[in-house]
């Protein structure tokens, strides 16, 4: 193993690939050092921390949403919104591109429809910054909803610079999907994906701090059973991030294999074609945008509920009062059981059918199989294919989604039975270790490529004797 790390190493172009994607990673670390300049980050800390201990979920919304768009809402940073704008837009053309013909279209032309595509990404993304920074900066100015005075400092409460607050986020965010463009361009991997891996990663060491840290606590080490701390709480976190680890390798790599038989020509006296394949259709083809739409969905009832009961608050229906209280705590981080571990995994059920229907197109398969000369034994090429490979990616889909909602409700269970924070249980038993091994797997896989096409042992690749 250690002589194919150093092949990495003796392989000039490859080794400028991975430099040059460990310095942009850089880039984007850095940008989370630089605050906003007029906003009082102090008094922002505790109106944060205010939040979360009153609500118990406000905290939480702000860390799942720095989860899945490799931002950090919590400092009010030039890069504070992220990646996820550009997520976002890249969402809605995908969707669109399903329902819109001129879109469908341009999806076909190959490499010139997909650079179209990416442009009106990029200024779909502009807008969709703009209008998130703005909404951002007067909640600032509003205190976060607190009631407490604004924390934006008193000398720059202005319109002026509250664009410019706008403008600045904007700019952060367009300069993240640079980097990841480069990082696809120039570097290795998928830019994206390693610049939301590398958030998770920078939170790691904080929550495995603030799980040992309650161990310390009286002077010394406490890992008793039944501690804040304890050595069961430790075992099953090791555990679930081993079995975790197993079961996205095992998940990821899942493929359902469909025979093709090739037809066979005659020309003079050879006969070509005939050969036997496999059409390789992918166990988890939904990845993990499905736990992302779910848990994002998730959130507006917490606010919807948690809304109406503060409009209603102080009036004679106290009951009513009551029930929106109780129905806000079963969707916040505080009362979560198993009504919302049931909608949650409904959700991801109906996102992982959702999505596969939009990126998997039997018809188009069949078709291609048809056009190739290629059938699957025992189904006419046509339309007895395409419903076929529809029955096929039916039933595997929902063992890929019976999967996800296992892994996604893990750490939501850890949390609430055993006292563990969500942050910690996400992490390191959850959605974040899903995201981090499907693309370090990615990013291993990329560069066996460039090792095979040097002739030379790939990582995965097991030694023959």
């Amino acid at each position: 193993m250690l002589s194919r790390f150093l092949s990495i190493i003796r392989i000039p172009e490859l080794r400028q690939k991975i430099l040059l994607t460990l310095i942009l990673l850089g880039v984007y670390r850095m940008g989370f050092a630089i605050p906003l300049p007029f906003v009082d980050q102090a008094q922002f800390g505790r109106v944060v921390e205010k939040l979360g201990q009153q609500q118990g979920s406000f905290g939480q919304i702000m860390q799942v949403v720095a989860l899945f768009s490799a931002s950090n809402l919590g400092n009010a940073t030039i890069f504070g919104l992220g990646i996820m704008p550009y997520i976002s837009a890249s969402i809605i053309f995908q969707l669109l591109g399903t329902v819109y013909p001129p879109l469908e279209q341009l999806q076909k032309e190959g490499e010139a429809g997909r650079k179209k595509i990416n442009e009106y990404t990029r200024y779909a993304t502009v807008v969709i910054c703009l209008f998130q920074s703005y909404f951002w900066i007067r909640m600032l100015r509003g205190g976060l909803g607190t009631g407490e005075a604004g924390l934006i400092l008193p000398d720059y409460d202005t319109f002026w610079y509250h664009i410019v607050g706008t403008v600045t986020m904007t700019t952060g965010t367009i300069l993240l999907m640079w980097i990841g463009e480069q990082i696809d361009e120039y570097g290795i991997g998928n830019g994206i994906s390693l610049l939301i891996m590398a958030g998770i990663l920078a939170r790691m060491p904080s929550a495995g701090w603030s799980l040992l840290s309650p161990a310390f606590s009286e002077g010394g080490l406490d890992i008793s059973l039944g501690s804040p701390a304890g050595i069961d709480k430790l075992l099953l976190l090791a555990f679930l991030f081993v079995m975790v680890i197993v079961a996205v390798v095992a998940i990821t790599h899942a493929q359902r294999r469909i025979p093709i038989q090739s037809a066979k020509h005659v020309r003079g006296r050879r006969v070509l074609g005939g050969q036997r394949q496999f059409l390789p259709l992918r166990v988890n083809q939904a990845g993990v945008m499905p736990i992302i739409f779910a848990s994002s969905l998730l959130m507006f009832p917490m606010f919807g509920f948690a809304w109406l009961a503060r409009t209603f608050a102080g009036s004679e229906q106290e009951w009513l009062t009551d029930s929106l209280n109780t129905l806000q705590g079963v969707f916040s981080g505080s009362g979560r059981g198993f009504i919302y571990n049931l909608c949650y995994v409904a959700l991801i059920y109906f996102f992982c059918y959702f999505w596969t229907a939009i990126t998997f197109n039997p018809k188009d398969m069949a078709d291609n199989l048809k056009d190739y000369g290629s059938f699957v034994p025992g189904y006419r090429p046509g339309a007895r294919t395409a419903e076929y490979l529809e029955n096929v990616m039916t039933r595997i889909t929902y063992v890929g989604a019976g999967f996800l909602a296992v892994v996604a409700i893990i750490p939501t269970v850890i949390s609430t039975s055993m006292g563990v924070s969500f942050l910690i249980a996400s992490f390191y038993g959850g959605t974040g270790l899903l995201i981090v091994v499907s693309v370090a797997l990615d990013l291993v896989q990329k560069i066996d490529s460039h090792l095979v096409m040097r002739n030379k042992p790939g990582l995965l690749e097991t030694e023959t004797r």
